[in-house]
């Protein structure tokens, strides 16, 4: 009776100190290694948060098109701007709307602007159910900005209240490279949530997943990222030290955080916790912002000095 009592309390004092020092038990009949118990609503929860983040920071970022309608004289315009394009490729832009009388005219001009550089007119061509024109392609990380105007009977709009939208050229970047680092990165934000909210059990244990989270965010942040930076833009790595590149810098900080998180990870269930936060900073940033820009004077691509809406108010 009492060597089961004792073996009762020392278990019991085990698992209280696992609340600090993670799955190290004493005790060799309760122990990660046997930990068999799983729980399939964590992984269900760490889905949906990281589709939650995933679709944040789709229409966050800088270079999800701009969608809107406007009416004039009773005309209903309809109207999605890109913000980003290939190089060298020509932007089309497509209106719909059709009217007695409607004309539209598209204004565009390199961004950012250049002393003494006007912006471009040229009026829209009518087709069928609406107007379509099209911008001239830009060298890789080159910028246009653009708006439309709409007249008809004397009276004039502005498409989007006038505010332009800047597009970003970009160079093509292979379709499985892409989507191979899109999975890579996901899945390692996926795997970063998972290990936080194993780290929050009290018998959680979390030291398995840390490896595989440090592990995947780093194919998918130091390898595949910098592939796709250089087909895009012609440069491996624009962030710290480097340069100023936010997408860059702040997967750089991510991997450094679930490296320290690896080392600590058989010592404190707060450093994988940090690096799960710091792991959802990360992605409530968005995507592309101070990112890789043309600097037209020059002819070097350089990185973007502010941080900009998705539209400017500039006349």
């Amino acid at each position: 009776m009492e060597i089961s009592f004792s073996l009762r309390v020392t278990r019991h004092v085990s698992r209280i100190d696992s609340l600090t020092t993670g799955c190290i038990f004493p005790d060799p009949e309760y122990n990660c290694s046997m930990h068999k118990k799983t729980h399939p609503w964590l992984w269900l929860l760490a889905f949906l948060l990281t589709l939650l983040l995933a679709v944040y920071q789709r229409l966050s970022g800088p270079t999800y098109p701009i969608s809107g309608q406007e009416t004039i004289t009773g005309i209903i315009i309809q109207y999605k701007f890109s913000r980003s394009w290939t190089s060298g490729s020509e932007l089309p832009i497509h209106i719909a709307g059709a009217g007695p009388g409607l004309e539209l005219r598209l204004h565009y001009r390199r961004f950012p602007y250049s002393s003494g550089e006007k912006w471009t007119k040229t009026a829209m061509e009518k087709i069928e159910g609406g107007f379509e024109a099209a911008i001239p392609g830009q060298s890789p990380a080159g910028k246009v900005a653009y708006k439309v105007e709409a007249a008809v009977k004397g009276k004039r709009i502005w498409l989007n209240r006038g505010q332009p939208v800047v597009a970003r050229f970009k160079g093509e970047v292979p379709t499985a490279l892409l989507i191979f680092h899109v999975i890579f990165m996901f899945a390692g934000l996926l795997l970063a949530l998972r290990t936080g909210l194993e780290a929050l059990r009290r018998d959680g244990c979390w030291q398995k997943l840390v490896p595989w989270t440090l592990a995947v965010t780093s194919v998918g942040g130091l390898i595949l990222g910098p592939l796709v930076q250089k087909y895009a833009f012609g440069a491996y790595w624009t962030g710290f030290p480097l340069g100023g590149d936010l997408t860059d810098s702040k997967t750089l900080f991510a991997v450094l955080f679930w490296l320290a998180a690896f080392f600590m990870r058989k010592k404190s269930r707060w450093w994988p916790l940090a690096a799960t936060v710091l792991m959802i900073t990360v992605y409530l940033i968005p995507h592309s912002m101070l990112g890789s820009e043309l600097n037209y004077q020059t002819g070097k691509i350089e990185t973007a000095k502010e941080v900009r809406g998705s539209t400017l108010k500039i006349k």
